[in-house]
């Protein structure tokens, strides 16, 4: 697993994780919506806390920076 989201899009999930969580604890989605952002959101904070996306894979996507010094 290579590291392959850069600390912006860390960022961009964790505030998502954080309005949806907001969402929940004040009532504003219930139901399936809750259920299904929920899921979503654990899906990001992990994915954030690793820096990690299984996603980017299939597509070669990369958000992270190289390191030009290491080459």
């Amino acid at each position: 697993m290579k590291p392959n989201m850069g600390m912006a899009d860390k960022i961009i999930r964790l505030v998502v994780v954080a309005v949806i969580a907001v969402l929940y604890f004040t009532g504003q989605i219930t139901g399936l919506a809750a259920i299904i952002l929920g899921i979503v959101a654990v899906a990001f904070l992990v994915t954030s806390l690793i820096g990690w996306c299984p996603t980017y894979v299939p597509f070669g996507i990369s958000t992270r920076k190289t390191d030009k010094t290491l080459r």
